[in-house]
């Protein structure tokens, strides 16, 4: 027997219980008089018990109504007056309204639970889609980088082909320039449907410093420190920490605007990336832009934390030089 066909019994059970309650507190009061006496609190519980566990129908409004009129009929024999009305009040009304408070209530807490899992779902959900766009913005890079080393390598076997002084010789530089080209025109094709609808929002080039340049034009007072080497860092690399800055930046403009922002770079055996400003308030975003983010440093061996610390929100990624490859 399944839940649902007990739990329809014990409702029905509760009813027919309500009504021989009414029709037997409306028969004469010499008809069992003891027993009488002790359906008053059998009435309350299983009135509490309809009310807190079932939604009100009109079927069984009609059999309260029932039971109501029965019980008013045997209080005004009994206790007369106002007597009357209280143990109508005291052994029906209370009891129901008990019941479709705590009923209603947990109907609220419910509810609630069901929004939070509601909210934690979207939140998951946003949180992939800036995954996935910045995996989408990965594969871009990743097109802007091999695919000009891919096309070197087509440039550099053309040219053994062509001074070649063995044909195994010419013949292994053919296979290697048409392999080249293949994989050249795969990865364009793959990574175009990747960027559809994406457009750079940053010129291709932009160095780090030229983006704390720009900013700083812009009216964000911010400044620059960078440390240890200073040789350029490979392409896929550049390109996470000056998506991390940029992003930084964004929210600083956002969040607390007018504040000060430093931006650190030190590279020394890894890269160390701190921006923060001052914590003025909490920011409203959902934090998909750091969450998209997160991704693309791990995809290169690196971890990135943000948070409020000492009154100052910071961004700070570590990434492997290693790791560039």
């Amino acid at each position: 027997m399944t839940l649902g066909r007990v739990r329809t019994m014990r409702n029905g059970v509760v009813l027919a219980a309500l009504a021989v309650t009414g029709l037997v507190n409306g028969l004469d009061t010499d008809v069992l008089p003891v027993w009488r006496q002790l359906l008053y609190p059998v009435l309350a519980v299983l009135v509490y018990l309809q009310a807190r566990h079932r939604p009100v129908r009109r079927g069984e409004l009609v059999v309260g109504a029932v039971a109501a009129a029965g019980l008013l009929i045997a209080a005004v024999r009994v206790w007369e007056g106002v007597g009357a009305l209280g143990s109508l009040g005291l052994f029906v009304v209370l009891p129901w309204l008990a019941g479709r408070f705590r009923r209603q209530q947990a109907e609220l807490i419910e509810a609630g639970r069901e929004r939070i899992a509601q909210l934690e779902r979207a939140q998951e959900l946003v949180a992939d889609r800036a995954r996935l766009r910045e995996r989408a913005r990965i594969a871009a890079d990743m097109h802007d980088s091999l695919g000009h080393e891919l096309t070197l390598i087509a440039l550099r076997a053309g040219a053994l082909e062509l001074t070649a002084d063995t044909e195994p010789v010419r013949q292994a530089a053919t296979g290697l320039r048409e392999s080249a080209v293949t994989a050249t025109d795969r990865l364009r094709r793959t990574v175009g449907v990747l960027r559809e609808g994406a457009p750079t929002v940053e010129p291709p080039d932009e160095t780090v410093t030229a983006l704390v340049e720009r900013a700083a034009e812009a009216g964000l007072p911010v400044v620059l420190t960078r440390t240890g080497d200073t040789t350029p860092l490979p392409p896929l690399l550049d390109r996470a920490v000056h998506r991390v800055v940029q992003e930084a930046l964004t929210n600083a403009a956002r969040h607390a605007p007018g504040a000060p922002v430093t931006v650190e770079l030190d590279i020394t055996g890894e890269v160390l990336l701190t921006v923060a400003n001052p914590a003025h308030r909490t920011p409203s975003g959902d934090g998909s832009g750091l969450a998209g983010l997160a991704e693309r440093v791990r995809l290169l061996g690196g971890t990135l934390r943000s948070g409020v610390a000492d009154g100052r929100f910071t961004v700070t990624a570590r990434l492997p030089l290693e790791g560039e490859a």
